[in-house]
């Protein structure tokens, strides 16, 4: 049976930037939630950190829809983020600006695009 230690040096985990390694993860993530009952401590233990990572890199290049419109990406993205509304107004300047952006009733800018774009790790080009 490998300790924590042995399987962390197999597995070598960090932060999901590509989908090849995506596919790796998730494969060994897979393995690991079969194993069900027979998995020893260690195993359970990778398998949670795996599932992390996994996790995380979901969060980060889940999108909405392909046909959706820039502002049902920016709620889509804003309810994934768990960040209120307000979070937004360095972005647009104001509340109310915000709350136009977020119905479609204001056109995102390229400047706020950026903005959004780095704010939530996302391609600018789906804000506008």
């Amino acid at each position: 049976m490998e300790t924590y230690e042995q399987l962390l040096c197999e597995v070598r985990p960090e932060v999901i930037e590509t989908e090849k390694r995506y596919g790796e993860v998730s494969k060994r993530l897979a393995e690991l939630v079969r194993m069900g009952n027979r998995r020893s401590a260690s195993d359970t233990r990778l398998m949670k950190l795996l599932a992390a990572l996994v996790e995380d890199y979901d969060r980060r290049h889940a999108l909405p829809p392909d046909d959706s419109s820039p502002a049902e990406r920016l709620r889509y993205l804003l309810d994934l983020s768990g960040e209120p509304a307000a979070a937004l107004i360095p972005v647009f300047g104001q509340p109310s600006h915000v709350h136009d952006a977020l119905t479609g009733k204001r056109r995102i800018s390229a400047e706020q695009a950026r903005r959004l774009g780095a704010m939530f790790g996302v391609r600018p080009g789906l804000f506008v």
